[in-house]
């Protein structure tokens, strides 16, 4: 098959110096630090710079007297315990050396307050301390649309709520999470505890953009107008339509769902989608990314897996991480074959050589490659097409295409 690697101009803009950011952002917030221990959450997504990020934000905190300490937030992820939790962050380099901050880890928490499907929760490390510093990236979310998606809400609201508060919102309907989302938030700003929070832009790139440092009280009020700038940054498929897309690579380091559901155009929830183009007929991975640690969630999402990811995947992390969220489509194992070679070629003789798109993940699209067909419609969207074409090889059974 040949292919024609392609270059999508996306939006750059990345910090240089992202700790002093961090530190100028927090200064300007005059936020009202008490003395006493402060909790900072670390989350389970692949953040650029968030072991730096994180270090900065303690770092300012002692310099007014406070003591800093981490807690791993991250609801049902990493098979919902504090080991595996733990796990995780230490995986991003959040460690107490690197940080100079000690780790607390635990499943326990404290009720807060309930809304119409049921009770709020944080973290009991959380809840005794004198406050806490939220760290998140404002994304898109991958089961709604909404003024307040992916961000520092959903970090004080399901991360600091653990598995407790993450089964909660999602008994939800999903057409109403996004209202669901702000009222749990409310639940958690009155409580007082969040004295402030980092929000992190990422670009196009996959690189640290903007940090927004902002007091407990306005996350609900600002985060919207964040949702809204991130969505410039955000890169998409050059594409309306695909027959097949190939994912080289799934994992949670990449999206809350493996694959994000923003790019591929497919949520996997029964009875709603909300999503905007492409519509793909047939998606494959190929991969499980090791820093997934096995949570395969989103490899339903796939239509063809390789024999690798299956044996890559740790049920049980999935489960209690899908079963959470109540998306049971997201877990279902897609049809297996042995290679990427074999996917291929199967896909191929059933569907032919047009309409072809592969990509390395769902969070870095800088570079991808497509079938001849597609040329025109990729150039003509802020895409350099090469001139020549790329044959499709294989080695071992694995495709060499070579992805920036």
């Amino acid at each position: 098959m040949e292919l024609y690697r392609v270059r999508q101009h996306l939006v750059s803009n990345p910090i240089a110096d992202v700790t002093a950011e961090v530190r100028a952002r927090l200064d300007a917030a005059e936020l009202d630090v008490p003395r006493g221990e402060i909790a900072i959450t670390a989350g389970s997504r692949g953040i650029a710079n968030i072991a730096a990020i994180t270090r900065a934000v303690g770092d300012w905190l002692k310099d007014r007297g406070a003591k800093p300490f981490i807690v791993p937030a991250m609801g049902s992820h990493n098979g919902a315990t504090a080991e595996g939790q733990q796990n995780m962050i230490e995986s991003f380099g959040i460690t107490e050396d690197a940080m100079q901050m000690p780790i607390r880890a635990s499943m326990e928490v404290v009720e807060l307050g309930r809304v119409a499907t049921g009770p709020v929760f944080m973290d009991k490390f959380c809840h005794e301390s004198a406050g806490v510093m939220a760290i998140n990236r404002i994304k898109l979310h991958t089961c709604f649309a909404g003024a307040i998606q992916s961000g520092l809400t959903k970090m004080t609201v399901i991360g600091m709520g653990k598995i407790q508060s993450a089964e909660t919102f999602h008994s939800t309907p999903t057409p109403v999470m996004k209202e669901m989302l702000t009222q749990m938030g409310q639940v958690i700003v009155d409580s007082g505890k969040v004295i402030g929070g980092v929000a992190i832009l990422e670009d196009g790139f996959d690189q640290t953009a903007e940090i927004h440092a902002l007091r407990g009280a306005e996350i609900l009020r600002r985060e919207p107008d964040l949702v809204e700038r991130h969505k410039a940054y955000f890169p998409r498929l050059p594409v309306d339509e695909l027959r097949v897309l190939v994912v080289e690579e799934m994992g949670k380091n990449f999206s809350g769902t493996g694959m994000d559901p923003n790019v591929i155009g497919y949520r996997g929830v029964k009875d709603y989608d909300g999503t905007e183009d492409p519509s793909i007929q047939i998606i494959a991975a190929l991969r499980l990314h090791a820093k997934s640690q096995g949570n395969a969630i989103g490899v339903g999402l796939a239509d063809f897996i390789t024999r690798e990811l299956r044996d890559a995947i740790d049920e049980q992390k999935t489960f209690i991480n899908v079963f959470t969220t109540g998306e049971m489509i997201r877990m279902k194992i897609p049809a297996t074959l042995p290679s990427d070679e074999d996917v291929v070629n199967t896909i191929r003789g059933r569907y032919g050589d047009e309409g072809w798109m592969f990509i390395p993940n769902t969070l870095h699209l800088e570079e991808l490659y497509i079938s001849s067909d597609l040329r025109d419609e990729v150039g003509a969207r802020n895409c350099d097409v090469d001139g020549e074409p790329t044959e499709l090889t294989f080695s071992g059974g694995r495709q060499q295409l070579a992805f920036a």
